[in-house]
């Protein structure tokens, strides 16, 4: 259905010329000019232009537009006036203006067309409305006309900007209830008599104040009445003065309820507006009571209790039984900067600082409430009197005066000292050091605080990862990563939004905890901006340092959603973002949700497993040209109860992610070297061809302080040969490698270990860091292997491959070999030793060994 707009202009002031033109200015503007106006059948009303234009300032004065719909013809018409008030630009459609509409209010609008299509000819139907931003209310009508058959022919209709009225219903609605809310709040009641009639006119809460049923005529007798006795003569008379003369009356007297009840009652009362000669009278009368009997026990027990404790040196307080002090001792009135006549009479709660959430000063105590002796209230946050926090142990007793009314007797000991001593060591113990920032037990802590309040699902977390930190820390040194590291919390402190708090967890990573993340325009929203924030050049001792983060983002999964389960979530994003590059953003999803509850679950049996030696090996054999096994690669496996035999790609992510890597690679090397310890010492009926066993390191590797330790612990222990142990490290983990970390190679590689760059050709190595290692083997990466036979590219790689090492003395081992084809050109170009599925898929071990007994492997013939 495609929209018709038709707009009605208002004349300009150049079309409006000659007599006609004056006229409508002046109809318009209501100038007369020095004559007299023509007489009204002279001008031309019925013109369609005058009508139109005095039609569209009527409707903008109003703040109203007209539309019609053409039911036949699908046409709309939307009024000029209309247009102004929607804000709608010229060439605009009905389609335009309903995308104005806040989203809300949609589904009513089905509804407002289907009472338009059942409607009467004639009848109104309304609708009210709302704009995308919610701060304007529109007031939509619409008449439907109909044939003769009642069919609809057209709906003409307006739309007027109600926003005034309803917000000044609302206004007034709101003071009604402020007023009288104030009104119980203060025992107050108002009234107003009739000083000629005798007619009184009472408030609600009057009534409820002198007892007697709402509702009931009352006249100035039978308020009289209702004083004590002793009282009504002298009110009688100042009520008497307030009639004649006008004079404002002020009295205090007592009241008898007609339940029998005893009130003291403070009444106000002069003349209805500014003429005193007014026979109406209005005022107020509040219930004192409470107020005259606290200033009577006051006056009875002061002296005593300054006698008691003025010689006291820890503040003490006389409270009512409603919590009201009476009386407090110097001591009190020095801690709290209060002079003792501004206490007296104050609420207790008055006292507690608004950072104390406890609420009354005594609230919760009821075991203390109902006992006979001595107890303590415990620690509470007082206020001084310029708001300064005091914190105070406070004891209390019940005990009870003269009169039989009941007190409480309360002892303040001023902690405040011993209270910041305990913070700066509890901030100590939550913060990092390096950064200031909050550290992982405030992180919990502030967590476990907004998930467990009324507003948890607006809570986001964040998990920030430095891509490539580690390059900056081994390469510049640490002193450089902290100054980095330090950098990086400052501009989050800085830029991020009021509500969002940042954490450092450990090394580079940082979390940002959102507590409404509504606020701040959603959590996409604020991912990007922290993304922003940590993508950024930090200048560090002379250099710049560009750097960018991997940002996972999770909200609460429902209201069972713990600290640690969004913190999981939340790693679970980062670790996705990781993974497709740096500088990415990832929300948690269902799925990833659903897969960071399953690795908690695998996370955990994976400890088990490696804890209870629940992983089995499986070794793929190294092969020479001839088909001679040189060595074996051990494979990790996991049998797992439920799942079958698990491949690592199924579960070192889970390691990785649960820090399980250091645990799993020691379990790995002693388990590798105790069983190829006990290989044939004849490989291939070959007389002292031991085999040698390799083993990846990606959790325990040489910049770890216990590397040389665990691994030359794993070696003595096994009783293997240190020169049949190869250790195998991704090229990725040899970039800028400290020379801490060469140094631990270089002490194993001289008692007899061999190290093997494995997946060479992925990383970033220079040849010169590459000759500096001791890394006596170097293993094609299996992406070049695949395409040596049919890509120019790959053969090209790999032959410089295999010239560099022979160049650097290094030998060279070829994996992923699958066919033939790749064998024969791998052996042409000089590779020394062979793995794949060609030549062995990886077997457990008791196959391994049969497969050592029957000598050479069978290899492809040219």
């Amino acid at each position: 259905m495609a929209d018709h707009v038709v707009r009605a202009e208002l004349p300009s002031p150049e079309a409006r010329s000659g007599d006609l033109g004056m006229a409508v200015d002046r109809a318009l503007t209501g100038d007369d000019g020095f004559a007299p106006p023509a007489p009204p059948a002279a001008l031309p009303w019925d013109d369609p232009a005058i009508e139109r234009a005095l039609l569209l300032d009527a409707q903008h004065m109003a703040r109203m537009g007209s539309w019609s719909f053409d039911t036949r013809t699908g046409e709309v018409y939307l009024s000029d006036g209309l247009r102004r008030l929607m804000g709608l630009t010229d060439g605009c459609s009905a389609a335009d203006a309903l995308n104005l509409i806040h989203p809300d209010d949609l589904p009513v609008i089905d509804e407002f067309r289907e009472r338009l299509r059942v409607a009467e000819a004639g009848e109104t139907i309304d609708l009210e409305i709302h704009d995308s931003t919610g701060s304007l209310t529109f007031l939509v009508r619409g008449r439907p006309e109909r044939d003769a058959d009642g069919t609809a022919l057209r709906v003409h209709g307006t739309v007027q900007d109600v926003t005034r009225y309803r917000v000044a219903e609302q206004q007034a609605s709101q003071d009604r209830r402020l007023f009288g809310d104030a009104q119980r709040v203060a025992r107050l009641g108002t009234w107003e008599w009739n000083s000629t009639t005798g007619e009184f006119i009472w408030s609600t809460m009057l009534y409820e104040l002198f007892g007697v049923e709402p509702g009931t005529p009352v006249n100035y007798a039978d308020y009289l009445d209702l004083l004590h006795p002793d009282d009504r003569g002298w009110v009688h008379q100042r009520f008497q003065e307030l009639a004649t003369d006008g004079r404002p009356v002020e009295v205090e007297y007592r009241v008898v309820r007609p339940d029998g009840a005893r009130r003291v009652f403070r009444c106000r009362g002069e003349p209805l507006g500014p003429d005193a000669n007014s026979p109406i009278m209005i005022g107020t009368a509040q219930d004192v009571t409470e107020q005259r009997s606290t200033e009577t026990r006051m006056m009875r027990s002061s002296q005593r209790f300054t006698d008691l404790v003025s010689i006291t040196p820890v503040g003490i307080a006389l409270l009512d039984d409603a919590e009201r002090l009476v009386d407090a001792n110097e001591a009190l009135c020095q801690l709290l900067g209060v002079d003792l006549e501004r206490l007296r009479g104050m609420p207790a709660a008055q006292l507690v600082h608004p950072s104390d959430r406890g609420g009354r000063l005594l609230a919760g105590r009821n075991g203390g409430r109902h006992g006979s002796g001595p107890f303590r209230v415990g620690q509470r946050v007082l206020s001084t009197a310029g708001g300064k926090p005091v914190y105070c142990e406070l004891s209390a007793t019940v005990s009870v005066a003269d009169d039989g009314q009941r007190f409480w007797l309360v002892v303040f000991s001023d902690v405040t000292d011993r209270r910041r001593a305990a913070e700066r060591l509890h901030y100590q113990a939550t913060h990092d050091e390096l950064t200031g920032l909050p550290g992982r037990p405030a992180v919990k802590e502030l967590l476990a605080k907004l998930l467990g309040g009324p507003e948890a699902e607006s809570v986001a977390l964040l998990f920030c990862d430095v891509d490539n930190f580690k390059r900056f820390n081994d390469s510049l040194g640490h002193d450089v990563g902290d100054e980095l590291i330090a950098a990086l919390a400052r501009r989050l402190e800085r830029g991020l939004p009021p509500g969002c708090t940042a954490a450092r967890m450990s090394g580079d990573e940082y979390v940002v905890i959102c507590s409404d993340v509504n606020e701040v325009g959603g959590v996409e929203a604020l991912a990007t901006k922290v993304s922003a924030l940590l993508r950024t050049a930090v200048p560090v001792r002379g250099q710049l340092l560009r750097v960018s983060a991997a940002i996972g983002a999770a909200v609460p999964a429902g209201p069972e959603t713990s600290a640690a389960d969004l913190l999981r979530f939340a790693d679970a994003a980062m670790f996705d973002a990781k993974r497709r590059g740096t500088g990415r953003v990832s929300v948690a999803n269902a799925e990833m949700i659903a897969s960071a509850t399953s690795q908690m679950l695998l996370e955990g049996q994976l400890r088990d497993a490696i804890g209870s030696d629940g992983l089995v090996l499986h070794y793929q054999p190294v092969v020479g040209p001839d088909g001679t096994v040189l060595s074996a690669e051990a494979l990790v496996r996991w049998p797992h109860p439920q799942r079958g035999l698990l491949a690592p790609g199924e579960f070192l992510p889970v390691a990785e992610q649960g820090d399980l890597l250091r645990d799993l690679d020691r379990w790995v090397l002693k388990t590798a070297l105790r069983e190829a310890a006990k290989w044939p010492l004849m490989a291939g009926a070959v007389l002292g061809g031991a085999v040698s066993v390799a083993v990846n390191m990606s959790g325990l590797v040489p910049g770890d302080p216990e590397f040389v330790e665990a691994v030359a612990a794993a070696v003595i222990e096994s009783g293997i040969e240190w020169d049949r142990v190869v250790l195998e490290l991704v090229e990725t983990s040899l970039i800028d490698l400290p020379q801490r970390s060469r140094a631990a190679m270089v002490e194993l590689a001289d008692r007899g270990i061999r190290f093997a760059v494995d997946d060479f050709g992925t990383g970033y190595s220079s040849l010169a860091r590459l000759k500096e290692l001791p890394a006596q083997i170097i293993k094609v990466d299996r992406r070049f292997v695949a395409g040596v036979a049919s890509d120019a590219s790959d053969f090209a790689v790999a032959r410089a491959v295999v010239d560099m090492a022979r160049a650097m003395g290094r030998s060279c081992v070829a994996e992923g070999v699958e066919n033939a084809t790749q064998f024969h050109v791998l052996r042409s170009v000089g590779v020394e030793a062979y793995q794949g599925w060609l030549l062995s898929r990886p077997v457990p071990a008791v196959e391994f060994r049969e497969l050592l007994r029957m000598g050479p492997l069978h290899i492809p013939q040219d």
